[in-house]
């Protein structure tokens, strides 16, 4: 029989695993109150809503999240890029009944495939152009747009029936570092953060989020902590009026895993006031991952909050808090999914699902964000793309080649990684591309941070005057010798905008 504290200790933690089916552990831990899952690009199949329903049958009360923003990330569509506006679109559209359509849309992709919780909006202002894990993702670097967005899509999320969770409080806008390999430090004035990036929090706060994620940052002048593990960052969050679920961030990051480890980051999670314990992507150590790194991981972390439990330097009341939230908000979204179901008769469902399916258009939303920077003269008649994009991080597969196929489709494309590239490599590339037929297109996302981004459109500049940069990452603020189209997301919605603007169509 399985001890009292484990099934505890399940009950606030928050899995990723390897696989398209359930593997045996998680169904046994699941059996054991486990609060559920997080879904990632490895557990992606056609069968997902069949997985979700074998979740279910071990838990009826599991969460099942995925971490699904639109635009630069995606897991439901992580073979082929996302068809959704990303937030920096939509911040640039500014049309707030867009953002809530899209939330809407989000929400009832996320019901088909069984997902109850959905990791976004991003509620980060981005204020540094630097910024190498958030950019394109956070809506803008103005604290009123990115509030009015944070807002809308929520209501569009929750409004359809699934949990929102916004993103990384007290807010990942303004660093240089990413989470994911180091910790970041916020050396702002209190004043700034409060006036600037607690702003879209308190919005969300306002608009009865359902569950906030905190940020494995440190802001000095609240502690030497990480807020993920610190009790007076979080405390801010309760006093902001928040009684929702606090979720970690994932807790495999280097931020928390080379510092105190998974199973010392969980204990103190806790503790500081987290809720719900995001475990990770047990893919994210690449080829240092072992077999079983998804069992480890999850082990690594209950033991050491059960070995707290007993010896009472983790309260066993703080950890039933904890539960009762998730539980709470398990039935919620369980009585949302029923009241979705109940509401109407079933053809009528369906043609209502179809009409809403009509009236919202993603790609339109994306060519309204489109922006061009000088003449890109006439229409092309086929496209030669050079991929020069910063190699992937763990937060998005910026080098997906799914952006460079949808520009270029059928046409000429090189992958150029131009931070390691020799000078033989870059001109063999370019001169691939320009004896090409079609117009020589540059790829970047980085051109005012990325010195040898920049350096390639020059040399681009010399070599083919008539070629043109499509730039996926933050609109580039410094003049560029050719003409540019800022997309601001690098998805395949995108990049298809991008060509067919090319293409004349």
């Amino acid at each position: 029989m399985t001890d009292e504290l484990t099934r505890l200790a399940n009950s606030v933690l928050w899995p990723g695993f390897f696989g398209t089916e359930a593997p045996a552990w998680l169904t046994a831990a699941l059996e054991d109150d486990l609060a559920g899952v997080v879904y990632f690009g490895q557990n992606i199949s056609a069968e997902l809503p069949a997985l979700s329903a074998q979740i279910r049958v071990a838990n009826p009360h599991a969460l099942i999240g995925i971490d699904e923003e639109g635009g630069s990330v995606t897991r439901l569509e992580v073979g082929t890029g996302s068809t959704l506006p990303g937030a920096a679109q939509l911040g640039i559209v500014d049309d707030v009944a867009a953002s809530e359509a899209t939330g809407a849309e989000l929400a009832r992709r996320a019901h088909a495939a069984g997902i109850n919780v959905v990791l976004g909006p991003v509620a980060d202002v981005n204020t540094d152009p630097r910024n190498p894990v958030i950019g394109v993702r956070s809506f803008g670097a103005d604290a009123a747009l990115v509030s009015r967005h944070v807002v809308a899509t929520v209501d569009g999320l929750q409004g359809g029936g699934v949990a929102a969770c916004v993103k990384h409080f007290p807010g990942h806008g303004d660093t240089h570092l990413d989470s994911h390999h180091a910790l970041p430090v916020i050396a702002l004035d209190p004043a700034e953060i409060e006036e600037v990036h607690l702003a879209p929090f308190r919005a969300a706060v306002a608009a009865g989020v359902d569950s906030i994620m905190t940020a494995h940052i440190v802001v000095p002048a609240w502690g030497e902590r990480p807020a993920t593990l610190n009790p007076d960052v979080l405390n801010r969050l309760r006093a902001m009026g928040f009684d929702g679920v606090i979720i970690t961030d994932a807790l495999d990051m280097a931020a928390i895993r080379e510092s105190v480890g998974i199973g010392g980051g969980a204990v103190q999670a806790l503790a500081a006031g987290a809720d719900l314990l995001c475990i990770g992507n047990p893919t994210n150590p690449g080829a240092a991952a072992l077999a079983d790194q998804d069992e480890i991981d999850y082990l690594t972390a209950r033991e050491a909050i059960v070995a707290a439990l007993r010896d009472g330097t983790l309260p066993r009341e703080r950890v039933e808090q904890a539960r009762d939230r998730v539980r709470m908000l398990a039935a919620k979204v369980a009585g949302a999914a029923r009241g979705a179901q109940t509401t109407a008769a079933p053809v009528e469902v369906a043609q209502a699902d179809a009409a809403d399916r009509t009236a919202y258009d993603a790609a339109e939303i994306v060519r309204r964000a489109l922006r061009v920077k000088g003449a890109t003269d006439a229409a092309a008649s086929a496209l030669s793309v050079v991929d020069a994009r910063r190699r992937s991080t763990l937060a998005v597969d910026s080098a997906a080649s799914y952006v460079a196929d949808g520009l270029a489709e059928v046409g000429f494309r090189v992958r150029l990684d131009v931070d390691r590239a020799t000078d033989e490599e870059r001109e063999t590339a370019l001169n691939a591309a320009i004896a090409a037929e079609g117009r020589l297109v540059l790829l970047i996302d980085r051109p005012d941070v990325a010195d040898a981004q920049r350096a390639l459109v020059d040399i681009t500049a010399e070599l083919d005057p008539n070629a043109v940069v499509v730039n996926v990452g933050l609109p580039a603020q410094h003049p560029l010798p050719l003409p540019v189209v800022e997309v601001a997301a690098a998805s395949r919605v995108g990049a298809e905008a991008a060509r067919a603007l090319l293409l004349g169509r």
